[in-house]
C-alpha cells in the first residue's frame, strides 16, 4: 500500500539573533554553585535565584542546591552560601560574616563595578542617583551598597523631573547593568540636562551582555513578522529584549519553554526572529526551535551583532588549589564587604 505525503508544512525562516543567552556573568555565577557542590557536597545554599531562570534553578535544586529568599531561612551550616549574581546589600555579606558562614560571592563582576563606584561617589561627597527598577535584586544590592538615603533611585524621565534635591551641585549617576539602552539613555539625558554638573561613570555600567543582544535584535526585528525572547518573565534583559522587538517593531513574545508558545501568534508568519536573555540555557532555543520545525519547514539564518569573548574567573573560594580550611577570613569578599559595612 502506498503511503500518501501528508500536507507540506509552510515555509518559516528563522533569523537566530547572536549573541544570544549565557553572558560570563551568568557562567561564573552557575559554575560556582557547581564547583561547591562538587567540592563541598551538598547541600549548598544559594541566597535568591542565582540566575533569573527556572530552567538553571530547577537543575541545580535537582544536584543539591537549596534556595533561600534571606539568610535567616539558613541554618547553622557549614555548607556554602551562595550569594546570586545579581549582588546582595552589604548588610547581607555581614550578617553571614556575624554568623560565621562559608559565604561565597558569585555577584557579577560588571555588577561589582557599580557598586564601586557608587562608593567612591559617596566617598567623594555626592549625592548618588541610581537609574533602574525599583525591587530588583540587582538595585536592592546596589542600594544597599550605602547608608540609608545616600543613593535616589531613578525610574523614568518624569521622575527626573519631580527630583527635589539639596545639593544639585555634587551628584553622580550610577546604573542598572541590565536595563534597556534607549531607557536608559532618555533618562541620563533628562538628568545631564537638569543636572550639567552631574558626575557619570567612566565606562557605561550597562553590561556588554545587555548591549550586544539588544543591539542583535534591532538588527532582526525589522526584517520578521514576530520575535520569540526565551527568557523568564523576571529576568530585566529578557524583558528588555521583548520590549526592543516591540520598539523596532515586531510582535514579541516572552516564553520560558515551548509549553508557553502562543501559536495563535505565529499562525501566519513567515519570519521569525529568535533571541534569549542572559540567564536562559541554549538547549531552551533549541527546544523552541524544535517546536517550529514541527509545524514548519524551517530555513534557519543567523544574524550576528558582536562576538563575544568574556569570562570571568571563579570565587576565590572554589578555585582550584584553595580548600576551605585554608582559606582565612580576610581571604573572602564576604568578609570585605562587612569590613566595609561596620567601618572596620
Amino acid at each position: 500500500m502506498d503511503i500518501q505525503p501528508g500536507p507540506a508544512k509552510p515555509p518559516l525562516k528563522i533569523l537566530l539573533c547572536s549573541p544570544r543567552g549565557f553572558c560570563a556573568g551568568v557562567v561564573r555565577a552557575i559554575d560556582a554553585v557547581e564547583r561547591a557542590l562538587a567540592k563541598f557536597g551538598p547541600p549548598v545554599y544559594v541566597r535568591h535565584e542565582i540566575v533569573h531562570n527556572r530552567y538553571v534553578v530547577e537543575a541545580l535544586k535537582a544536584k543539591g542546591a537549596i534556595f533561600v529568599e534571606e539568610l535567616e531561612e539558613v541554618p547553622d551550616t557549614s555548607a556554602p552560601v551562595i550569594f546570586s549574581a545579581h549582588g546582595v546589600a552589604k548588610s547581607v555579606s555581614a550578617e553571614a560574616v556575624g554568623r560565621k558562614l562559608l559565604a561565597i560571592d558569585a555577584t557579577c563582576p560588571l555588577v561589582t563595578k557599580v557598586h564601586r563606584e557608587a562608593e567612591i561617589h559617596w566617598r567623594r561627597g555626592r549625592r548618588i542617583l541610581l537609574v533602574g527598577h525599583s525591587g530588583h535584586p540587582e538595585v536592592v544590592g546596589t542600594m544597599g551598597q550605602l547608608p540609608p538615603g545616600a543613593v535616589m533611585l531613578v525610574e523614568s524621565v518624569t521622575a527626573v523631573e519631580k527630583l527635589q534635591l539639596d545639593d544639585e551641585a555634587n551628584l553622580a549617576y550610577v546604573t542598572q547593568t541590565t536595563l534597556s539602552l534607549d531607557d536608559s539613555r532618555e533618562i541620563i539625558e533628562a538628568l545631564t540636562r537638569r543636572f550639567p554638573h552631574i558626575v557619570g561613570p567612566h565606562k557605561e555600567d550597562i553590561c556588554y551582555a545587555t548591549t550586544n543582544r539588544q543591539a542583535a535584535v534591532k538588527q532582526v526585528a525589522p526584517h520578521v513578522d514576530a520575535v520569540i525572547v526565551v527568557g523568564s518573565p523576571n529576568s530585566s534583559n529578557s524583558q528588555r529584549l521583548r520590549e526592543v522587538a516591540e520598539r523596532a517593531g515586531a510582535p514579541a513574545q516572552l516564553v520560558q519553554g515551548r509549553g508557553e508558545i502562543d501559536w495563535r501568534l505565529f499562525g501566519g508568519i513567515r519570519t521569525l526572529g529568535i533571541t534569549a536573555g542572559a540567564s536562559a540555557p541554549e538547549v531552551l532555543v533549541e527546544e523552541i526551535m524544535d517546536a517550529f520545525s514541527e509545524r514548519f519547514d524551517i530555513v534557519v539564518e543567523t544574524v550576528s551583532a558582536a562576538d563575544e569573548h568574556v569570562s570571568f574567573p571563579l570565587p576565590k573560594e572554589l578555585r582550584a588549589g584553595v580548600s576551605a580550611t585554608t582559606l582565612r577570613p580576610e581571604d573572602t569578599a564576604e568578609h570585605r564587604h562587612g569590613r566595609l559595612h561596620t567601618g572596620r
